[in-house]
């Protein structure tokens, strides 16, 4: 049986971070609202071309529309997630899925 992570507050209250474990593509629109609220850079904007491959976007270059069908929102960094959940609580789509960690 493994315990799971929390944290106890100054307050003396428990905490239980729930850290990103999955980001659903087919949902996600690329809105970069969850980019934006990501205090630890976790997240990636990539292109998807037709065939379904993840096409690396430039942020300082001028992009080629034609090179990708959608933008889509990547885990680059999961391992950085702090399991605050602001990623989930800003997505009008409900793109991801958290959970706890196990000790």
């Amino acid at each position: 049986m493994s315990a799971t992570f929390n944290v106890t507050m100054p307050s003396g209250a428990s905490w239980t971070p729930t850290f990103v474990t999955a980001l659903d593509q087919e949902k996600c629109i690329g809105c970069g609202r969850c980019f934006k609220v990501c205090p630890r850079g976790v997240l990636a904007l990539v292109g998807i071309d037709e065939d379904g491959h993840q096409i690396h976007l430039d942020a300082d270059e001028d992009e080629d529309e034609g090179e990708y069908e959608k933008k889509v929102m990547t885990l680059a960094h999961q391992e950085l997630c702090i399991g605050c959940t602001a990623c989930s609580r800003i997505c009008p789509k409900k793109c991801y899925t958290h959970a706890a960690a196990s000790m």
